[in-house]
């Protein structure tokens, strides 16, 4: 069920997914603009919220870079906005319930997870340039300061 592993100059797989504020979402739209896609397992469980408020804190320094910033994760429309509310989150959060988008992204599959091998969202980052190419894509990626090392990898910082 793992879908394969993408790579720099692969066409990032093109979706439409609801969103925290029942709307909807395609990749498509985006085009024309850069795009960092995070994937993450749950909302508002600690590591994912500690992710999505280090993309909420850099926003503005990597909208000002041209950079769109996504969350992706199988959490229900509901919880996202609860998610959203909660903690201030100012990026679109999208929910892929069927995970067909993850596992597109080749970010659902098998992982670690405390020593045993599961199935489950593999935490990962796209980078997506404005011709809807993949121009990075980092899989397993610590909640914790991925931020920041994401920032330097695209000199921002």
């Amino acid at each position: 069920m793992t879908g394969s592993r993408l790579a720099p100059g692969d066409l990032a797989p093109e979706f439409t997914l609801p969103t925290d504020d029942g709307k909807t979402l395609a990749l498509k739209e985006l085009r024309g603009r850069k795009v960092v896609l995070y994937a993450y397992p749950a909302a508002m469980t600690p590591g994912c919220t500690k992710q999505a408020c280090d993309f909420r804190d850099s926003l503005a320094s990597l909208q000002a870079a041209g950079y769109e910033v996504v969350g992706i994760s199988p959490d229900q429309p509901a919880k996202l906005a609860k998610f959203r509310e909660r903690d201030a989150i100012t990026f679109p959060l999208v929910s892929d319930a069927d995970k067909a988008a993850l596992t597109a992204y080749g970010a659902y599959g098998e992982k670690q997870l405390y020593g045993k091998t599961v199935t489950g969202v593999i935490r990962s980052t796209f980078v997506i340039d404005a011709d809807g190419l993949i121009e990075r894509a980092l899989y397993n990626v610590k909640a914790t300061g991925h931020v920041a090392k994401l920032r330097r990898d695209l000199g921002l910082d």
